[in-house]
């Protein structure tokens, strides 16, 4: 690890960095009017998703091993600094209402903890120590996964955290913007979206930002697909937190079934107001005690739920 103390070292290792590259082109842009900056910054974007694209069978593998952990009881644990760390507690914490998971299914961990959401915490992402700290917190076992997340790929934090979930022999998986990094090499699944310098150098909320959050995305989206989270492309374990949802609860079961709004209201009522419950009472002609020892037979998954009812 580099040391704050030895800031030529730090610099040095900076500047080979594709993310933290400096632009000339673009040295004038504070000048150009708004719309052109715009425009940059559009076209810019329009780079991330082809470099995305590249990684797939990487992304793909890393996904497969996590879902079979995860179906073992297994968690699925994000390690990052700044906006890394963020982009982890942001798509951690969207999995409890969008498939109603366990909050500590899916964990987000960010260097310096709740307060670094919205303020720098100095020193933390350059401490391997506090990494194992925080997951040590955690209790970790084999069937965990942690995915270290970092732009540069070389984060103290990020690294740290996976060499030491790798070394208690959870599941690893390192995310980063440039390649060759010490975080993907520290990892099992080592995942290298290279999508080149950024509109502002070193700004690696852009273009590195926005590619780390479509991994994510693919990470958690994907595995709860496996996990039997989804029904087709509905989110039929969604929590019907508010009136939002509870509208939308009663819709994914109309297009899962087709069936009138009284034969639904039915349904969510018999199920207390579980959408994939429901969706078994009316597409097999169950009642819910036996939806749900369906469900709970088949761990979950509604396809095989409905074939085990013989529908």
């Amino acid at each position: 690890m580099t040391s704050a103390s030895d800031p030529r070292q730090l610099r040095a290792e900076l500047e080979t960095l594709t993310t933290e590259a400096f632009r000339p082109e673009l040295a004038g842009i504070d000048r150009l009017p708004t719309l052109e900056i715009a425009r940059l910054m559009n076209g810019e974007d329009t780079a991330v998703p082809p470099a995305v694209a590249e990684r797939l069978p990487l992304i793909a593998a890393a996904i497969d091993a996590i879902a079979a952990r995860m179906a073992r009881g297994g968690r699925l644990i994000y390690a990052g600094a700044g906006t890394a760390g963020r982009l982890g507690v942001l798509d951690a914490s969207e999995c409890p209402p969008t498939f109603n998971t366990d909050p500590d299914r899916v964990v987000g961990l960010i260097a310096g903890g709740a307060e670094a959401m919205v303020t720098s915490v100095e020193g933390a992402e350059d401490s391997k120590e506090l990494a194992r700290k925080d997951l040590d917190s955690l209790v970790l076992t084999a069937d965990d996964t942690v995915v270290g997340v970092s732009a540069s790929g070389r984060t103290p934090y990020a690294v740290g955290a996976v060499e030491h979930a790798r070394a208690v022999g959870a599941l690893t998986v390192g995310l980063a913007c440039n390649a060759h990094s010490a975080l993907a090499a520290a990892a099992e699944h080592g995942i290298e979206i290279v999508v080149g310098p950024e509109l502002i150098s070193g700004s690696t909320r852009l273009k590195a930002g926005t590619a780390q959050k479509l991994v994510l995305n693919m990470l958690s989206t994907i595995t709860m697909i496996r996990l039997g989270k989804t029904y087709g492309n509905l989110m039929v374990d969604v929590r019907a937190s508010n009136d939002k949802l509870r509208a939308r609860s009663r819709r994914i079961v109309a297009l899962a079934t087709g069936a009138a709004d009284e034969e639904i209201e039915r349904a969510l009522a018999e199920t207390g107001g579980e959408v994939k419950n429901a969706i078994l009472t009316i597409l097999a002609d169950v009642d819910g005690p036996t939806a749900a020892r369906l469900l709970a037979e088949s761990g979950g998954h509604l396809r095989a739920a409905l074939s085990g009812a013989g529908g």
